[in-house]
Formats: C-alpha cells, structure tokens, sequence
C-alpha cells in the first residue's frame, strides 16, 4: 500500500533538507522521491549526510526539469502549502485529507512540496486536484521542508497502521466486590480502634464516603493487597 504515494520535492534549495526528507520517508516506510530541479544540482553531498541510513532513497530518487513531468506518474495530485492560496481547488483540512485517502485505496498518490523561500507557485498548484494545508499556530505557519515531509509521512503511516496506534489494555484481574467489601470492613475496623469516626454522628456519612471512594476505583486483586498491606502497616507502626 505504502508505493502507491509517492513524495515530489519542488526545486528545493537546501540538499540537507532532500536528504531529511529521504529519511522521514524510510522513518515510515516510504520509498517514491522525486525531485524537480533542485538549486543546487543533482547529486548534492549535503543531501547524502543528512539522509544517514536512507541514501539509498536518494540513489533510486526520480529526477524531472518540470512539475508537469513528476505528475505522471500518479493519478490524484496533493500539494501542501503554508497559507491560503487565491486559486480554484479545493483546499482540504488534514482530516479531509486523510479521509480522501481512506476512500480512493487504489488510487497513486503524489503529495507536491515546494522550495523553502517561497513554497509551490500557482503554476505548480495547478497540478494538484487538492491543496492541503497542515494546522499551525496563526502568525507562524512557515514549516521547514523537511519536517512538512515527516508530518505528512506519519499521518499517512498512521492511517495504514491503524492498529499500532490502538492502546493495548492489560488484562488485570479486578478484585471482586467482595474483595473489595473484605478490604474496607479491614480498614473501618482499624479506624474504629484510632477514634477516626468522630463525631459520631457523622459516622454513617464517613462509612458511606469511604464505601464510595473504594468502590469506584476497580481496584486489581494485586493493588487491593497492596493496599491491605499498607493499611495495616501504619496501623501496627502507629
């Protein structure tokens, strides 16, 4: 599933951003990089130091001398952008973004990112079939090359790995109300002996509370013994 998208670097100027960039997409599985005329030649040595342990996504990179030809390889076309653009398409929220891609699952898709100074031109955007935009804080929107690569890596890896990012719950055995009945007739017994339940008027209130607080915890059998143990402890020590 992870060939069908595919990375378009736009003129980008920084080679250690290409090279960043290569390593946000090995970081999540990613191997389609191209790149479309980069200021500083093709290969850049600084690209080849930031990209550690992906270079080899730099040697398979696609090269093109225009937009135009790094499109044609994918049938729907994303291009991201810092700010509001004046053009007609259809600017997509990230969850509108990610919610497009979970409909069109047969579908190649190349994600369109442009030079550090001044992003993708409108004649780039006129490429793309939707402009996406990624939420930043208002007066501060600029987002380095490389980590607009990384951010759009990951969301689209959580999207196909949906399960990893389930929170796995343990199977702890919950202490059985009359456990929990056993651990409180425990405790109100030794703060009978200490005087706690004064006055004694207010007694039944107390009970009422503590059975309350202790009944809503669902303790585990493991932390209900601690807890005995505990109690007791200060009990014997006092």
């Amino acid at each position: 599933m992870r060939n069908r998208f595919g990375f378009i670097l736009v003129k980008p100027q920084l080679g250690e951003n290409i090279g960043a960039s290569a390593r946000a997409l090995k970081n999540f599985g990613f191997s389609k990089l191209s790149i479309v005329k980069p200021r500083d030649g093709w290969p850049n040595i600084k690209a080849k130091a930031t990209s550690v342990g992906a270079y080899e996504i730099l040697k398979k990179a696609k090269m093109f001398d225009s937009t135009s030809e790094a499109v044609e390889d994918f049938d729907l076309i994303f291009s991201t952008t810092a700010r509001k653009r004046d053009i007609n398409k259809k600017h997509l929220s990230f969850i509108q973004f990610l919610n497009l891609l979970r409909k069109r699952k047969n579908q190649r898709i190349g994600i369109l990112f442009g030079p550090e100074s001044s992003g993708l031109s409108n004649h780039d955007l006129s490429y793309s079939n939707y402009i996406i935009q990624i939420p930043t804080k208002k007066n501060f929107s600029s987002i380095n090359l490389s980590h607009s690569v990384l951010l759009v890596c990951f969301e689209i890896f959580k999207l196909i790995n949906f399960n990893k990012f389930k929170v796995e719950k343990k199977s702890l055995k919950i202490s059985s109300k009359k456990t929990v009945n056993k651990l409180i007739l425990h405790m109100n017994a030794l703060l009978e002996k200490r005087n706690f339940f004064t006055p004694l008027h207010k007694k039944k209130s107390m009970v009422l509370n503590i059975n309350n607080l202790f009944h809503k915890l669902q303790l585990s059998d493991k932390e209900t013994r601690i807890l005995a143990s505990i109690i007791s402890k200060l009990y014997k020590k006092n």
